[in-house]
């Protein structure tokens, strides 16, 4: 089992402690932000007692670290095969990455967000990472031909990263909005299906 899988009471014993002990510092930092939680409260989450916390990773820092390295290792693995997809291509395979990250690693994501929005070390690493990946892309793209005349690729990048980390730092405001849960399937979907069409019509050569 991964350590950022959701733990349901039948699976908690199946996990290692020091799995247990990461998911709920993803749990807790993502509600809390790193500067509010607490090495006990990370401990009551997860079941075990502070010593035990501390054995495994040290200090809060150490936490904060260890819990990066999974994430950045979850986002890098999904997004790397679809960042991989030749032009224009890649933009239906980057949106399906993300609806799988947000079904399937929600709480991850949510931790990303409130990382990036809180320009943590982390989150402003992950956000330059992908802005690179982003305009790098856009840029090829314009020399191959594959974008639409004249189209600034330093934006071209950096919206459909505004529009993916925007909707997961808003998602409980969209939630009012949509008849169903954002990270709904169904929303996802019509979320997924919205921002391809800004891109395909608004930066893609038709």
């Amino acid at each position: 089992m991964s350590p950022v899988d959701d733990i349901a009471d039948g699976a908690q014993l199946q996990q290692s402690r020091q799995d247990r002990i990461l998911n709920a510092a993803l749990r807790v930092f993502a509600q809390r932000g790193t500067s509010d939680a607490t090495l006990q409260m990370v401990a009551d989450t997860a079941g075990v007692s502070v010593g035990l916390v501390q054995h495994h990773f040290g200090t809060k820092d150490g936490l904060i670290k260890a819990v990066d390295d999974v994430a950045m290792n979850l986002i890098s693995s999904t997004m790397f095969a679809a960042l991989k997809s030749p032009g224009p291509d890649s933009v239906e395979a980057i949106g399906r990455a993300v609806h799988c990250l947000l079904t399937d690693h929600l709480v991850v994501m949510d931790y990303l967000g409130r990382a990036v929005a809180s320009e943590t070390p982390s989150g402003v690493a992950l956000f330059d990472a992908m802005a690179r990946s982003g305009i790098e892309r856009w840029e090829r793209m314009v020399e191959s031909g594959d974008a639409v005349d004249g189209l600034d690729a330093v934006w071209a990048g950096l919206n459909p990263l505004v529009l993916t980390l925007g909707s997961i730092i808003l998602r409980r405001h969209l939630d009012r909005h949509l008849p169903a849960s954002f990270t709904s399937d169904a929303e996802l979907t019509r979320w997924e299906d919205s921002v391809n069409e800004l891109i395909h019509h608004g930066q893609l050569r038709t």
